[in-house]
């Protein structure tokens, strides 16, 4: 079949992809594995493969040099799967891109920057491919509804949004959102709000008589009771710094 007619076996596009930024602040993996466990060890499933771009304007300025190999593995071992890095020195380009890792464009100007990859030497011809790697914050979204009970060894996630739940959460059930969880009814299970660091988000319950509660990494457990002006009670939780706040709604 002669090269004119014959049909094409693939096509190079464009696309644009909406990845989450993992924004790193320190080089001390070993300081970093303790603080990604506290935080997400409770929640191992949370991330599910997701994948992210390494952040690491904070430390370029520095020009820190970074085991990404090392970091990699860290990361992967909370579900995370980074493809990319930003706001790099050259050297820590060089290490990332040995590793495995692509650099990303900066995402801070309105419209995302376009890359021209040259792709050389196809028999005699060239060929120029427009790349768009646009890393943009996520959007929120809706707010997931759940109207029946919740048993024990049952999870409910809201990415991105928030959570209401309508029916109790029993002992054992665990609801899990990146924005604020709303229960109305018993909470006798966990509830862990802000899940990827939305210190923010609150919890709500119509009777506070839950297990665990966290907001952004700080968590609260049955070991430490709650007070008497909110527990079994309509109530809110907020956090206040590093400090969870309980306050009863009247």
């Amino acid at each position: 079949m002669p090269a004119s007619t014959a049909p094409a076996l693939f096509d190079v596009k464009s696309a644009s992809l909406t990845l989450e930024a993992f924004v790193l602040r320190t080089g001390n993996l070993a300081a970093l594995a303790q603080a990604l466990d506290e935080r997400f060890g409770a929640t191992p499933d949370l991330f599910n493969g997701e994948p992210i771009v390494i952040d690491l304007t904070h430390l370029a300025s520095l020009d820190i040099a970074i085991d990404f190999p090392a970091l990699i593995a860290l990361l992967h071992k909370h579900k995370l799967k980074p493809v990319a890095v930003r706001g790099v020195t050259r050297q820590q380009s060089e290490a990332a891109q040995a590793a495995g890792l692509i650099e990303a464009p900066d995402s801070h100007a309105a419209a995302p920057r376009i890359e021209t990859v040259e792709v050389v030497k196809e028999v005699i011809r060239e060929v120029q491919v427009e790349v768009q790697v646009p890393v943009e914050v996520p959007v929120a979204t809706p707010t997931l509804i759940v109207d029946k009970p919740l048993r024990s060894g049952q999870q409910v996630y809201a990415k991105g949004g928030d959570l209401i739940v309508t029916a109790v959460v029993n002992h054992g059930a665990e609801v899990i959102a990146d924005g604020s969880i709303h229960v109305y009814a018993p909470l006798r299970g966990k509830a862990i709000a802000g899940a990827k660091g939305n210190a923010q988000a609150r919890i709500f319950a119509t009777c506070m008589e839950p297990e665990l509660l966290s907001i952004a990494g700080t968590y609260r457990t049955t070991d430490n009771p709650l007070p008497d002006t909110v527990r079994g009670k309509p109530a809110q939780i907020r956090l206040d710094g590093e400090r969870l706040v309980f306050e009863p709604i009247s």
